[in-house]
């Protein structure tokens, strides 16, 4: 996770309007199309002081992949930019009953990791934590998946989850793990005091020692035919239901 000297490949309108918009400065170049001929884009390029090199969509296409959807539009971003650290991240912080955390146990899909993220920024989440091992890092298609909500979110490096879940818990925060079979049903769920959601890794969900520090196992009432829901789609809809209760929450 740590990839400060590193740099990625971000890619479509959306997600360098947003970087350019929310972390400008991890912005580092950009490429655009001759087809590109968009006057916001152009815009924000300008107030921005960033001139876009002009490259065949061809040469876009081989920077990134012929598969990827680029839209024509390519930026190199700096990640260690829009990553903090988890002690500064909770010196920049005011913690009441409406601060809600996210927490990802080792997910490895990166579409995930992208949704889990555009889903955060849209239901009021202060932050989401990656560990720096066994976690799918902050790419392109993290950034493309989350609409470029990676730029607008603080994303939080983390080192040993257990022992970051015990320091948050110390400041008070309620540790709920979104499991298949929990006890709480997410309806009944007060959310009445600072939060952290811990989602598991998509195949083997949340490991033991990270499972036995969750003060609540949630669950999602479904109908019994459906098997389960992937790690995303489980994490929007408890996100969502927190965010009932917190509505002050999403006009910050």
């Amino acid at each position: 996770m740590r990839r400060e000297h590193e740099k990625i490949y971000i890619y479509g309108k959306h997600a360098l309007m947003e970087a350019l918009t929310s972390t400008p400065h991890a912005v580092k170049k950009v490429f655009l199309s001759p087809e590109v001929n968009d006057p916001e884009l152009r815009s924000l390029l300008k107030k921005r002081g960033i001139v876009a090199a002009t490259l065949k969509t061809k040469e876009l296409s081989h920077m990134v992949g012929r598969d990827t959807a680029h839209q024509g539009v390519i930026a190199i971003t700096d990640p260690g930019a829009i990553i903090l650290d988890f002690e500064y991240f909770m010196q920049t912080i005011t913690v009441t009953d409406t601060t809600m955390l996210v927490l990802l146990d080792e997910l490895t899909d990166p579409h995930n990791v992208g949704a889990i993220i555009r889903s955060a920024a849209a239901f009021g989440a202060a932050g989401v934590l990656l560990p720096s091992h066994n976690q799918a890092p902050i790419t392109g298609a993290v950034v493309k998946a989350s609409a470029g909500m990676a730029f607008r979110i603080p994303i939080v490096s983390i080192g040993n989850v257990n022992q970051t879940i015990d320091a948050l818990k110390k400041e008070l925060f309620r540790v709920y793990g979104l499991v298949m079979n929990g006890s709480v049903n997410i309806a009944d769920a007060k959310f009445d005091g600072p939060t952290l959601f811990v989602v598991g890794n998509e195949g083997s969900g949340i490991r033991q020692k990270t499972f036995e520090r969750c003060d609540v196992r949630l669950r999602i009432p479904m109908d019994e035919r459906c098997e389960s829901l992937n790690a995303s789609v489980s994490a929007a809809v408890v996100l969502y239901a927190w965010s009932i209760r917190h509505p002050e929450a999403l006009a910050r």
